[in-house]
């Protein structure tokens, strides 16, 4: 009885000797650097089982076997907490902390900017263009309506969330500005102003310009004279559906339209674009000026005049400038 109790003890000392062995070692494959060089960026889809995360893990070089990393999902209980979304896996992530990255959900945040005076058309574009969002637009939305910034999303991100969040921002801002706009402005509703500060967004690129172009038109509308805006003859033109492609001419000046405000007194019937924060603050807090006309300079700002004799000598020298190069090239 002695004899085989002490054959029973060694064969239970061997066992667990083997055992304690064999969860040092697993404990060691479970912790060692993992055989990705560089790192890597890898969606796990959602939906995906346990089997086809570990599969595609192992088809990228992040794990050495993907049943090594089921079982260990399995034995940690992180099967079940694993999450879906892209994940950027650093240089020799090893098999725990391939596991705690997808259990944390810390996805990779992208970023979607949207310029300033892009039209509705032209966001929905690029949303349609950027494939690790997904979902449909089924229809445009209202111009004016996006707040040109950007936006954080992960992968698989719906397009129209996103387009949500644009017009909620958008939304956001113009009723703070409003509530401090300055007094005596000849716009009556928020839409006025988004629809001025569309065209002030197009009709320049320099941020240091807008109050003043923005205090141009404020001038004008309170003068009853029209705005005789170019960029609105191209919406006119074009509704915002594609670039026009070419210069304008005095035709195109004559074109019936409503957005047309070289044949129409006031402010087109809406945006022609959207605009950024910048120049919604300048239409609602212009600088005061006696200026009614500007025109191009030729070094990429506007000369600014008080007086139409004033503007038609810009004007001319614009023309000299603008011919001179058109002669250089």
């Amino acid at each position: 009885m002695g004899r085989f109790l002490r054959v029973v003890l060694s064969l239970l000392f061997g066992l667990a000797l083997f055992a304690a062995l064999a969860l040092v070692a697993a404990q060691f494959y479970y912790e060692r650097e993992g055989p990705l060089e560089v790192g890597q960026n890898v969606v796990i889809p959602r939906g995906s089982s346990i089997g086809a995360i570990s599969q595609r893990l192992e088809e990228a070089g992040v794990i050495e076997d993907a049943r090594a990393f089921h079982v260990a999902a399995l034995v940690t209980g992180k099967n079940a907490r694993l999450r879906a979304g892209e994940y950027a896996f650093p240089a020799g992530v090893s098999l725990r902390e391939a596991l705690e990255l997808l259990e944390s959900g810390k996805t990779v945040i992208r970023r979607f900017t949207v310029p300033e005076g892009r039209t509705a058309a032209d966001v929905v574009g690029l949303l349609m263009e950027t494939e690790e969002l997904s979902g449909e637009i089924p229809s445009l939305p209202e111009e004016g309506s996006l707040l040109p910034e950007t936006y954080h999303y992960s992968w698989g991100d719906d397009r129209n969330q996103l387009l949500e969040r644009m017009q909620r921002s958008m939304a956001a801002v113009l009723e703070e500005l409003w509530e401090a706009r300055a007094d005596g402005l000849p716009l009556e509703t928020p839409e006025e102003a988004v629809t001025l500060a569309s065209i002030v967004e197009k009709e320049t690129g320099v941020a240091e310009e807008r109050p003043i172009v923005a205090s141009v038109f404020i001038n004008r509308l309170k003068q009853g004279m029209r705005l005789q805006s170019d960029p609105t003859v191209v919406y006119a033109i074009t509704k915002g559906e594609q670039p026009l492609g070419r210069a304008l001419t005095r035709a195109d000046w004559q074109v019936e339209d409503p957005y047309n405000t070289y044949q129409n007194d006031g402010l087109p019937p809406g945006p022609i674009a959207n605009p950024g924060r910048a120049s919604l603050e300048a239409v609602l807090d212009p600088v005061e000026s006696d200026y009614f006309y500007f025109v191009a300079d030729g070094s990429g700002g506007h000369a600014f005049a008080r007086t139409l004799d004033e503007h038609n000598r810009n004007v001319a020298n614009w023309r000299r400038i603008r011919d001179g190069q058109q002669d250089r090239n």
